[in-house]
């Protein structure tokens, strides 16, 4: 059977079985109420240990490839039927809020429905530089936390109506939670809630209305059809036994259930390789016009994307393969509305001859069966490629494999236009392997400015140089740093971490204790560093001679504080000793989960052509900061309009092949990885914190100057570049091979990380250190659990040992570990905890 004539039974097409027979006949699952439930709604099974049964929206555009004029269409009818309800002078003061990830479409639809009211989603994609403006739970998601980041602080503080929007109203909980949350701090008189369907059960049915007399306010229901979900007794139990009889490993990303009928309805094949070429088509998206409600979407903004549709779909047009008969516009996650009202565009544009649908991806991970009875027929797997703020993991496309399509035009935003996507496993790749032609179209993400902030000053500081912060000369590094040494920002270790692990606190707002190393751990250091200095002098050599024969013949360093600093300052070195070359350098900040400083950029490129700039970091672990720069720098191009900034870092060591631009991949001691402050010019780890750190300001941190007596930073220093005259040869041919070499990063890394993370029970890999600087990290600076190390791993670890040892923390040889060691951070830490092992843990 070809994939087109596969396609005829599919649900889009609103013919045949219903999709819900399948798992109303193995488990007792009914549907009662209006006549069109059947054909809004079908059945699948979801793997969430909450609640079996996934009601799958056969209109809603998020699992089920439908007509865009239908999706929006529903959506546009229920904000005519609010604005109906509410008069036109309410109508006129009202707010529409829509649920991620499923209804930002919908909720926008809504909005536009109404005519004239501002639209904001909810968002579980964090941005530093907006405020939260509230936030509630979805007690049976998936993925529970919802964030509220308003660009306006004032869109949720009037007193017009606000028009709650979501797929469906099940129990009403998700709405009661936003609710409350947001009436103790914008209350008003009305709220209107919107659903495609209303599925309460009757004990649930009356729980609105006490809400509403609880609070004093109006709360109305506005729904495309009604009616409840009968479940038998012990439907969790049976749903859960389902779904393990027919689903394969769920880990594995590299099966999905076959379209092909011999095998039969659970039957699996390996993924197939990729048999289309993927191309890019220019949307030419305006400037001005966001790329969805997650920061606000006023009227002014639905006016200027509407004018500009029409050339949008144009180009899609143009780029779509002759002959194409079945285009599907698949958006991504939250991304729903963008790709929605393209596709719709497109539709308009191509006429009858063409079927357009439209889908999304979505993070919900439901159970396939091949089946006309059921509502998720394929399911693509493809990891995670946004940087998620609670880390990677597997995403899905569902019903696009077998579903006849000659072209997909994949959407997403800049932000998620990483490296992760153009992976041989990333969603364009998978997309390949089921469809003749897949086109990626790329929205930029909208990142607010500051409009209701005082204007950025015009100049920003300039950088902070030694002796006055920091031990180093003033010519080998200026800081982009604000000096915070006269604030308490030091904590205990385990208060930090208690306060990190449990959401209380980024790790960027406060500071370790700066750890006073004993004697015999300075004797390790310099014994460390006299075994190593010439070693790491071939590597400064090698990577500068890359830099400077690959990315600029007079770069601008700038080093990743603090650990890339002394490496930037030995690359500045290594230029001069043997090019006769003077180049600038710079520190500047960046924070997992936060980015790099914007101001520091905006300083860098008043100052030097940013595509200059060379960005400098000692070491790769698992790549995160490498991914965090990536993301960053996409973002302030979105925000500021400036370009050139190469994201590609240069490392000393790249043992987690994360980047191509470095002196090694070997994992070995790089000794100034074994202190703090007193190896890096007596500065601590930087700080991004709200009440320190304003919108204009650099981001901080302090110079230790009372730790002047134990500072090794000149000596690290000068016993590195003290070697450089005996190992010029050996960088000639070390970066004679390096330069002829494939230095692609293979993110081997990254893959060992998640292994390991599995293997121990840890389930997090932020909370996974490995090679042997971050293990270092890991002794010093957080609550560790265990060190794994290579087994027969030799002097490079003695530190790591000794500080094992002073810590109570046990090593554990493993063989083929491919770092020399990973320090495993423990997980779900409080005081007293016990670990994934069950065991207390010993600090």
């Amino acid at each position: 059977m070809t994939e087109r004539a596969h396609a005829e039974g599919h649900a889009d097409e609103g013919a045949g079985a219903w999709s819900g027979n399948w798992v109303a006949e193995r488990l007792g699952v009914g549907l009662t109420g209006d006549e069109a439930l059947t054909g809004l709604l079908g059945l699948a099974l979801r793997r969430n240990p909450k609640r079996a049964h996934l009601l799958v929206s056969n209109v809603l555009g998020k699992h089920v490839p439908q007509s865009p004029s239908v999706v929006h269409g529903h959506g546009v009818a229920l904000g005519r039927r609010v604005r109906d309800l509410l008069g036109a002078e309410a109508a006129e003061r009202a707010v529409v809020l829509g649920y991620a990830e499923t209804a930002t479409g919908l909720g926008h639809s809504v909005a536009d429905g109404l005519g004239s009211a501002p639209y904001l989603h909810s968002t579980r994609r964090p941005v530093a530089t907006v405020a939260r403006a509230g936030g509630f739970e979805e007690s049976h998601s998936h993925a529970t936390s919802h964030l509220l980041l308003p660009e306006d602080p004032a869109l949720l503080a009037g007193d017009g109506p606000l028009v709650l929007v979501d797929d469906e109203f099940s129990t009403g909980n998700t709405v009661l939670n936003t609710v409350r949350a947001l009436h103790e701090r914008y209350p008003r008189k009305r709220y209107v809630v919107v659903a495609l369907v209303d599925m309460r059960s009757p004990a649930d049915a009356g729980r609105l209305d006490d809400f509403a007399r609880e609070i004093g306010a109006r709360v109305d229901l506005v729904t495309t059809a009604s009616g409840t979900v009968q479940l038998p007794p012990g439907v969790l139990e049976k749903g859960q036994e389902l779904v393990a009889r027919h689903e394969t490993p769920a880990t594995d990303p590299t099966t999905e259930p076959t379209t092909d009928p011999t095998t039969g309805p659970t039957g699996r094949v390996p993924a197939a390789e990729p048999s289309a070429t993927v191309r890019r088509v220019e949307l030419r998206w305006p400037h001005d016009v966001p790329d969805g409600g997650r920061h606000g979407f006023t009227p002014a903004h639905r006016a200027r994307l509407e004018a500009a549709l029409p050339a949008m779909a144009a180009r899609i047009a143009e780029a779509l393969p002759t002959g194409a008969r079945r285009v599907l516009v698949l958006g991504f996650e939250e991304l729903m509305y963008a790709p929605l009202r393209l596709a719709h565009a497109l539709e308009q544009t191509v006429g009858g001859d063409v079927a357009v649908r439209y889908s999304t991806t979505t993070r919900s991970p439901v159970l396939a069966v091949d089946d006309p009875g059921y509502a998720i027929r394929t399911r693509l797997v493809f990891p995670a490629h946004d940087d998620p703020a609670d880390g990677p993991g597997e995403r899905y496309a569902y019903n696009v494999a077998g579903a006849g399509f000659d072209a997909v035009v994949a959407v997403v935003d800049s932000v998620a236009d990483t490296p992760a996507l153009h992976a041989p496993d990333g969603l364009p790749a998978r997309l390949a392997a089921h469809v003749p032609h897949v086109l990626l179209a790329v929205v930029p993400s909208y990142v607010p400015g500051s409009p209701h902030a005082p204007e950025r000053p015009s100049m920003l500081p300039e950088p902070l140089r030694g002796p006055d912060f920091s031990s180093y000369a003033p010519d080998e590094v200026g800081w982009l740093l604000q000096d915070l040494s006269d604030v308490t920002l030091e904590a205990p270790t385990e208060e930090r971490e208690e306060a990190i692990q449990s959401g209380g606190a980024h790790y960027a707002e406060s500071l370790p204790v700066e750890y006073q190393p004993s004697e015999q751990y300075q004797q390790l250091f310099h014994a460390a560093l006299e075994t190593s200095a010439a070693r790491l002098a071939r590597a400064v050599g090698a990577v500068t001679e890359i830099v400077l024969a690959e990315r600029s013949p007079r770069p601008v360093l700038v080093s990743l504080a603090r650990a890339g600093t002394p490496v930037g300052v030995l690359m500045r070195r290594w230029a001069r000793f043997r090019h006769g070359l003077d180049l600038p350098h710079y520190a500047v900040s960046i924070v997992r989960g936060r980015g790099i400083d914007a101001n520091a950029l905006r300083w860098l490129a008043d100052h030097h052509d940013p595509a200059d700039v060379v960005f400098v970091d000692g070491w790769t672990g698992k790549g995160a900061i490498t991914r965090e720069l990536a993301a960053a720098l996409r973002a302030f191009e979105d925000s500021d309009g400036i370009t050139g900034f190469d994201p590609e870092i240069a490392v000393l060591a790249d043992p987690g092949s994360c980047v191509r631009t470095y002196g090694t991949r070997d994992d070995f001691l790089i000794p100034s990885a074994c202190l703090n402050s007193t190896v890096s010019g007596l500065i601590s780890r930087t700080v991004l914190r709200a009440d320190l750190v304003g919108p204009h300001d650099f981001h901080g941190a302090k110079f230790y100057r009372e730790l002047a007596g134990a500072d090794l930073s000149p000596a690290f220093l000068d016993a590195v570049s003290a070697r450089f005259p005996e190992v010029t040869e050996a960088v000639d041919a070390q970066a004679k091979d390096l330069l002829s070499a494939d230095r692609a990063p293979t993110w081997e890394g990254w893959a060992a990380v998640e292994r390991i993370s599995e293997e121990y029970g840890i389930h997090d890999v932020n909370l996974v250190k490995p090679g042997v600087g971050e293990t270092t990290r890991v002794m010093l600076r957080r609550v560790p659990w265990k060190v794994l190390a290579r087994a027969g791993a030799g002097a490079d670890l003695d530190h790591v040992r000794l500080l094992a040892e002073q810590r109570g923390v046990p090593v554990e040889e493993v063989a083929d570990l491919p770092y020399t060691c990973v320090g495993l951070i423990h997980p779900q830490y409080t005081r007293g905890a016990t670990g994934a092992d069950g065991k207390a843990v010993t600090l």
